[in-house]
């Protein structure tokens, strides 16, 4: 019965293998919103101290954009742990002239010939924003002590543990299901290299729109379509962006 179990596991599709451990939510109630300031607080200023931590003392990183933005929630299942965040975030103001946050914050950084070439409509232009793993999920057990006490104190089996690296390129996912659904199709980030990189050998390719810069670590804005990332995505990618789509669908259109 184990070997028939075993066996059952190992053809799992990715889709299937990542969703038997993660759930995805269209983030929507304020007890969400709180599990994505968190882990952004975790990763931004505990961790890697991006941001002042006395700036935040409710332990929630939060900045302007965020009344302008929607979010999705990576929350592992049999622990309830919040695991990733990712948001999307789009210019308002009149035809959308305020500015998105790599345009505030990284102007020195852009190619801004190559960005005027694209003749971008405004209304259909978006950034994927703050995209982040908690530590735990990140780390090889028993690296570190966390916020959740001894990694190797979770209780995690091999078989989750290999999903774990599937929660950044999730969050991705989400976003560009978000870009779908609210037609916001031509799609700016600030990326670590590792990002563009692991991207890219899923089928994913960004455009570079920019110079590194240091911005909350090493950074580089990038360039991509909706319709680029999932036409060329990798077959059993595209299954995981399928199914996360629907689950966002769902949440998102109720």
């Amino acid at each position: 019965m184990q070997g028939a179990v075993g066996l059952g596991q190992m053809q799992l599709t990715l889709a299937a293998k990542f969703l038997q451990y993660f759930d995805i939510a269209y983030v929507v109630t304020e007890a969400q919103r709180h599990d994505v300031f968190g882990i952004r607080y975790s990763v931004y200023c505990d961790e890697f101290g991006y941001e002042p931590v006395h700036l935040f003392p409710d332990h929630e990183e939060r900045d302007e954009f965020d009344s302008n933005a929607i979010h999705v929630l990576i929350t592992h299942k049999t622990s309830g742990t919040p695991a990733g965040c990712v948001r999307l975030v789009t210019p308002i103001g009149s035809k959308g002239s305020d500015l998105l946050p790599f345009e505030k914050h990284c102007e020195s950084s852009l190619d801004t010939e190559f960005i005027r070439s694209l003749n971008l409509d405004r209304g259909t232009v978006c950034e994927i924003s703050r995209l982040a793993v908690d530590g735990p999920f990140r780390r090889r057990a028993g690296e570190k002590v966390t916020r959740y006490g001894e990694v190797e104190g979770m209780d995690w089996t091999k078989q989750e543990r290999r999903t774990f690296s599937m929660i950044a390129v999730a969050c991705f996912l989400a976003a560009t299901a978000l870009t779908d659904l609210t037609g916001r199709t031509n799609v700016f980030a600030m990326m670590e290299p590792f990002l563009p990189r692991l991207l890219k050998r899923s089928g994913i390719e960004f455009q570079r729109a920019g110079k590194d810069i240091d911005y909350h670590g090493l950074r580089a804005p990038y360039f991509i379509t909706t319709q680029s990332a999932v036409e060329n995505m990798r077959a059993d990618l595209k299954e995981l962006y399928c199914e996360i789509y629907r689950i966002i669908q769902q949440d998102y259109s109720g």
